[in-house]
């Protein structure tokens, strides 16, 4: 057996100062290189034990207690590293962060067993083999284009990950959707898997929270171009969401339905939303207070091709009807 994989122990008393705290949030305090989502995992894992007992995330802690802390380091990943190119908007010893094309999946699963984004990133960059999911931090979906942050070492991927569980790690999106929003606003509605189809996301009661906010960039008579940012970010968030508030976007198939055509339309637009085969949503910013400098770093993606053509036909629609 690797050595490197052997269970490593680590002991500490809870101080006063935690009194009345989960013992996640208290945990959290103490472990500040641990995010609270791994520290969670470890408790329902039974990695961590209080006073030589299993408990629960939400327990209360009195200060003065045990903990123990199980900590097994990850296998490393098995998958074929494979030559895919990636175009990378900026990089450093500790962080990557690559403007990810339409049609690249991010994670291997069923139908997509290899040249996933995953198994490029092992091949650029092989020492990734050795942290979970090669440092990928969040999710695209296949047919949304734009940013995506990789953390190249453990210190990175956990002072990124707490950023992402405390919501600081900035991420903005543009999108095309229908109908003419007359100003920006807020969606808070819980997400879950659709309780019919389950490959389908829905906003359910009972899901998990989730905050979406969106601003009007640019209006049209059928149309409205969005910059959207994300509070959370559960699975396909934006295209629920703005589906949920009966503005889908444009092209997206799954939450959208048929292609909707306006009145008095140029044949530009009709031909240009007709052809737009994917989700019009990019993922144009990310911002980050960096892991070793914690200066604060604001990248940016520009729109890809494909959008740009749908707001050219959607200008032109707006000037010919005005």
């Amino acid at each position: 057996m690797n050595n490197n994989l052997n269970p490593k122990t680590l002991t500490l008393i809870l101080p006063e100062s935690v009194a009345n705290l989960r013992i996640d949030q208290a945990l959290s305090q103490q472990l500040p290189e641990y995010s609270r989502t791994q520290i969670k995992q470890w408790i329902d894992q039974g990695d961590i034990l209080l006073n030589g007992q299993r408990i629960a995330a939400k327990t209360k802690v009195k200060g003065g207690e045990e903990v123990s802390i199980t900590i097994i380091p990850p296998e490393p990943l098995t998958n074929e590293a494979q030559d895919i190119p990636l175009n990378i908007v900026f990089e450093d010893e500790h962080v990557l962060i690559i403007d990810k094309p339409v049609g690249l999946v991010v994670h291997p699963g069923a139908g997509n067993s290899d040249r996933t984004l995953l198994n490029a990133l092992l091949h650029y960059h092989p020492p990734l083999t050795h942290l979970p999911r090669a440092g990928i931090l969040h999710r695209l979906d296949k047919d949304t284009s734009g940013l995506l942050m990789i953390a190249k070492t453990t210190t990175a991927l956990q002072s990124l990950g707490k950023q992402l569980d405390a919501r600081t790690l900035v991420r903005e999106y543009q999108a095309v959707v229908y109908g003419p929003l007359i100003s920006g606003g807020t969606v808070q509605a819980a997400i879950d898997r659709h309780p019919l189809n389950r490959k389908r996301m829905a906003v359910v009661e009972t899901g998990k929270p989730a905050v979406t906010h969106y601003r009007v960039a640019e209006r049209f008579r059928y149309h409205t171009h969005l910059n959207l940012k994300l509070e959370t970010g559960r699975t396909h968030q934006i295209r629920v969401h703005m589906a949920h508030i009966r503005h889908p976007i444009v092209g997206d198939a799954a939450y959208g339905g048929r292609v909707k055509l306006g009145k008095n339309m140029t044949e530009e637009l009709i031909q240009s939303l007709r052809q737009f085969k994917r989700q019009a949503l990019h993922a144009f910013a990310l911002g980050f207070s960096h892991p070793i400098t914690k200066e604060f770093i604001r990248v940016t993606s520009e729109l890809p091709d494909d959008i740009n053509a749908l707001l050219t036909a959607l200008r032109h629609d707006q000037k010919v009807n005005s």
